[in-house]
């Protein structure tokens, strides 16, 4: 019998295979960690390029987060929709809004004073948005109170509101649309089960 060459034979240990995959292993996690910390400090940077803006919003204008939150991606939140990221390459800002339709893309810019006056651009343009809806609301409740007919007070006994014909109607509408509803899905339900058959 043969006996087997151990000399030119490379001897093999889980143990020296363990380490070196450990070591691998903890070299990925520096360079993720640095890349991680990168993203903060230049999120950072813009948010204290932001910070006059920031100080400038009304304080009863409670929309707004202005903050850096950790996470993958990290985020420099701007207000519940809308936030920037870092893009691929680490030097890239990206600024995010999500919308009913998805994530829109408002700007995306390598440059810090371009995504800086665009934010602000955004929070100028969310401000008066809110300006003008409190103002329509408030003109709303004011044209109701203007056109609503002063009413005798209740006696005693009797409903504080009478219903009017009006309400009536409206019930009378509802229903025969809820009726239609009900007879439109029947009549579906009843095609389909005729096509199966």
């Amino acid at each position: 019998m043969n006996e087997p060459n151990d000399k030119g034979r490379k001897s093999r240990s889980l143990r020296d295979a363990l380490r070196r995959v450990r070591l691998a292993e903890a070299e990925r996690s520096d360079v993720v960690v640095d890349l991680h910390d990168a993203e903060r400090v230049r999120l950072e940077m813009l948010a204290e390029e932001l910070n006059g803006v920031f100080a400038e919003v009304p304080k009863d204008n409670d929309t707004f987060l202005f903050s850096v939150a950790g996470g993958s991606p990290q985020r420099l939140w701007i207000d519940m929709t809308s936030f920037v990221v870092m893009g691929r390459d680490r030097r890239t800002y990206r600024f995010l809004k999500d919308t009913r339709l998805g994530r829109t893309v408002i700007l995306e810019t390598a440059s810090l004073d371009d995504m800086a006056d665009c934010i602000t651009h955004y929070i100028a343009e969310r401000i008066i948005e809110r300006e003008r809806t409190l103002e329509g609301d408030w003109l709303m409740k004011r044209v109701l109170l203007s056109t609503a007919k002063p009413e005798a007070p209740a006696e005693e006994g009797t409903p504080a509101v009478a219903p009017t014909s009006r309400d009536y109607r409206a019930l009378g509408w509802v229903a025969a649309a809820f009726l239609a509803g009900i007879l439109i899905g029947f009549a579906i339900l009843l095609g389909w089960a005729w096509t199966r058959v």
